[in-house]
């Protein structure tokens, strides 16, 4: 008995030991699991996004790799051409679709969806501070590239990762200096020097691209005119207004005179490669697409090129600004592992690598333009690039929001009227007048075919 019982005792003691030893291995196997877990929340998930293509996410595509390493999410990023992620996104919110974790808040349909409750909130994420460090500062993006993305009421649906600040490029500086030049400060003082140059040296006066309603309001507007009559509240088309009609003539002038031939069909690439090749001397557009005339290797004009503030109008100084930003659609299913993403593109970090390991100067936030090392790379021949295009950029949220035009969800059906109507006139078919009473008429019916109160 003395035997059976202990032998039989150590075997029940050896059973619990080997049960609490293996708790025990188990447990420090187990102990750190919950630290990786936290610092990997995402672990399975597949993050599905979508924008059009633009070198922003080209860049941001070499990075996306250690995101993934220290998320544990994969991140699935569509990119399409511009009409057609446009579409696409457009019929996928508008259904109430859930393909789409992240998107790209396009500037002209902003508005629309933001209006339309496509869109999550994102104050609620940047509001906890369990989800958003103090660090990261909503603030620190520029107040202008920043009015797309609001409601009436204030709240944020999308964070600008790209700023669009109207500005002009000059490339013949020497040949201007020859002739006696000096560079254009208003629309008169623009016809003049487009005049001078054009032909001169084999150089066209002027050149620009084939995306009229972004080229031409910034004239409407400088000469006392409006896309609509009051917008955002009223949004009665004001096309054929004595200001759009003069801004119209004035413009297609400025093309049918002074341009490359075939200029109206130029795509932005076109425009900008005639410019920093010096084949044409003035060109105004965004920041962007600008300053390579100064910080492309490509640039023939480099040591020959200015930098500056668009001309202004008779009645306003309205040069043109946008952005594009980073948004969550309302039915994402993946909302939170969105909004680690967007937090970490559009960090403080990302921002600055991006400007100090590639040049891309058009991020939006404030601290990384007014840092030295921002200042030192977009400084070229004493000409300090990005204080002009901060300056630019946050220009709508001083006093007046005159790009308001642009941000209310009416506007691309007007944008395609005006494109038709002012190609129109630069080829000669129809007068201004007669175009853009034309233009107002179609404007009017197509807003009242889509349901538009006027």
């Amino acid at each position: 008995m003395t035997r059976k019982n202990s032998s039989h005792k150590p075997a029940g003691l050896s059973r619990r030991t080997l049960l609490r030893a293996s708790a025990a291995i188990l447990g420090a196997v187990a102990f750190p699991l919950p630290a990786i877990a936290q610092t990997k929340p995402f672990a399975g998930v597949t993050l599905r996004g979508a924008s059009f293509q633009h070198r922003f996410f080209t860049l941001l595509q070499n990075y996306i790799p250690e995101f993934e390493a220290q998320t544990g999410m994969k991140v699935d990023l569509q990119l399409s051409a511009f009409p057609v992620y446009n579409q696409q996104a457009n019929l996928e919110l508008s259904s109430g679709g859930s393909a789409f974790d992240f998107v790209n808040v396009t500037f002209i349909l902003a508005a629309r969806w933001v209006a339309a409750g496509l869109l999550a909130n994102l104050d609620e994420f940047t509001g906890d501070p369990n989800l958003t460090p103090a660090e990261w500062n909503p603030r620190d993006f520029v107040e202008g590239a920043q009015v797309p993305y609001r409601d009436a009421k204030g709240a944020t649906y999308g964070y600008s990762w790209e700023g669009g600040a109207m500005v002009m490029g000059l490339s013949r500086m020497d040949v201007m200096e020859k002739r006696g030049l000096k560079i254009p400060k208003t629309f008169a003082e623009l016809e003049q020097v487009c005049a001078a140059m054009n032909g001169a040296d084999n150089v066209n006066g002027i050149v620009s691209f084939q995306l009229h309603h972004w080229c031409l309001p910034p004239y409407i507007r400088g000469f006392g005119g409006n896309i609509f009559r009051n917008p955002p509240t009223d949004i009665m088309p004001t096309l054929n207004s004595p200001e759009a009609i003069q801004a119209v003539e004035y413009y297609a002038n400025l093309l049918r005179n002074y341009a490359p031939r075939g200029v109206l069909t130029y795509t932005e690439d076109q425009a900008r490669q005639s410019h920093m090749t010096g084949r044409s001397n003035i060109f105004i557009h965004s920041s962007a697409w600008i300053t390579p005339i100064l910080l492309s290797n490509d640039s023939k004009v480099r040591d020959t090129s200015r930098v500056v503030r668009m001309p202004a109008g008779p009645v306003h100084d309205f040069p043109a600004a946008n952005s594009q930003g980073l948004g969550i659609p309302k039915n994402a299913k993946n909302k939170k592992a969105a909004w680690e993403f967007i937090k970490w593109a559009l960090s403080p970090e990302i921002s600055m690598r991006l400007v100090k390991e590639h040049g891309h100067s058009s991020v939006c936030r404030r601290s990384v333009i007014e840092s030295e090392e921002y200042r030192k790379l977009n400084t070229v021949n004493g000409q300090d690039l990005g204080a002009l295009y901060l300056e630019v950029l946050g220009l709508p949220a001083k006093g007046e929001n005159y790009m308001a035009y642009r941000t209310v969800k009416e506007f691309p059906i007007i944008g395609d009227v005006l494109n038709k109507a002012f190609e129109q006139v630069a080829t000669g078919q129809l007068a201004a007048a007669a175009a853009m009473n034309a233009a107002q008429e179609q404007a009017v019916a197509n807003l009242r075919r889509a349901g538009t109160a006027l």
